[in-house]
């Protein structure tokens, strides 16, 4: 790990990226979250105890880190104040390491009924959106209407802003069956949310440049994954941001110069919550087997994940994209009772093998997998304490993954806790 890392995830998302941070922060001074909203959710399991954070990032639970949440990131304050209370409730207190830029839009809650709205009416299939405002959200911020953090604590300003967009918004929603929101309401709301948030406010760019330029660690998360990235990921049915390792450098507030390393996070297998393209997907029996037993359920919305093969054409172009360095593979133990293991190496589409992914509309849905099997190891993975210990077909199961995507396998996670996870000489 460099000065500056940037860790995402390589797939559709919940890759484990949670508990990669976790062990990584252990190396960093700064924990910052550069993009996403609470659509997100980083599990982290210590010890006994289960913690699920969707805004704040995990470095929280690590006494002396600063945790950053960046401009890149939309914030529900209700949301973030909630996440909070729960942490103060489990002895975890934010104050003083918590730091929100004033530069990060705020969510409101016409955000979340345009959401509503827009899923609900769409033609030719739903994308699969949380309804918690973050697309309508990120769409306000590029057209210009946004309202971010600072704006709270001018009262005038804020004030003007919420009216203009409720004036834009109510009419939509009345037309759709909605009721109309209160100005009244939601001001007073919010300059309540502000006053409770306005100890962790900062211009978080200054104090992350200050940082490195003191010779401090910074550790950048990602949220989502890569095919869920705005310009990136299998479109329309992406998140609003840009998940990419780029986003760091947009959300997070430092220049490219500085990132040093990336590292991608992938499962051993594919999976990926809600609509969308999913070109390895199991049939049903399969799917409720691996669903099972790697617990594939969402921490932000409790939805079922899909579940598939590993695609190493996806995962190759995400270390192209991303430029990683190096990758953590996540939940091998839970391919340990599969005896015949499949592994994605190509597309066959329209009489052609593809080992890319061109942007023709309908291409992930149409095309053949084109697979090889590798046979399974059929033992307990989850007590091994060294790389050396896994079976030898784990071992060349991983080392086919690595061949196929080009960089190099840093650690393995064979298990929830910090002690299942090994590291790759």
């Amino acid at each position: 790990m460099g000065q500056t890392t940037v860790l995402v995830g390589a797939q559709w998302g919940d890759e484990g990226k949670g508990k990669v941070i976790d062990i990584l922060t252990e190396d960093a001074q700064y924990v910052v979250r550069y993009q996403g909203g609470n659509n997100a959710g980083h599990t982290v399991v210590i010890g006994e105890s289960k913690y699920i954070l969707h805004l704040i990032p995990s470095g929280i639970l690590h006494e002396g880190k600063t945790c950053v949440i960046g401009h890149g990131v939309v914030v529900d304050p209700k949301a973030l104040i909630e996440e909070i209370d729960l942490l103060i409730e489990q002895g975890i207190s934010c104050e003083g390491r918590l730091k929100i830029s004033d530069k990060a839009h705020v969510i409101f809650p016409y955000h979340n009924k345009v959401d509503e709205l827009r899923e609900s009416k769409r033609k030719g299939g739903k994308i699969g959106t949380t309804k918690r405002g973050i697309g309508p959200c990120y769409g306000d911020k590029v057209s210009r209407v946004g309202i971010r953090v600072a704006d709270l604590f001018d009262k005038e300003y804020f004030r003007s802003r919420l009216e203009t967009n409720l004036e834009e918004k109510n009419p939509i929603l009345k037309a759709h069956g909605f009721e109309e929101l209160s100005a009244d309401d939601i001001y007073k709301t919010y300059l309540k949310y502000a006053d409770r948030l306005k100890s962790f406010v900062c211009n978080t760019n200054q104090l992350l440049n200050n940082a490195l330029k003191a010779g401090e660690s910074i550790l950048f998360e990602g949220a989502q994954g890569t095919f869920l990235d705005v310009d990136y990921g299998t479109y329309p049915y992406v998140t609003s941001s840009n998940s990419t390792a780029g986003g760091a450098c947009t959300g997070g507030g430092i220049g490219p110069s500085y990132i040093d390393t990336v590292i991608g996070v992938v499962k051993a297998y594919t999976t990926r919550v809600g609509e969308g393209p999913f070109p390895t997907e199991f049939d049903p029996v399969m799917m409720e087997k691996i669903r099972e037993k790697g617990g594939e359920f969402g921490a932000t919305t409790g939805r079922a994940r899909r579940c598939g093969w590993f695609d190493s054409v996806l995962v190759k172009n995400s270390v192209m994209i991303n430029g990683m360095n190096e990758v953590v593979i996540t939940k091998l133990d839970v391919l340990d009772e599969v005896a015949s293991i499949k592994i994605c190496t190509a597309y066959e589409y329209d009489g052609k093998v593809y080992e890319d992914i061109p942007g023709e509309v309908g291409f992930l849905d149409k095309c053949k997998p084109v697979y090889e099997e590798h046979p399974g190891w059929l033992r307990d993975t989850s007590k091994a304490t060294s790389y050396e210990e896994l079976p030898e077909n784990a071992k060349k199961y991983l080392d086919r993954i690595k061949k196929l995507i080009g960089t190099e396998i840093k650690l393995v996670s064979v298990g929830k806790s910090r002690k299942q996870t090994l590291k790759v000489k």
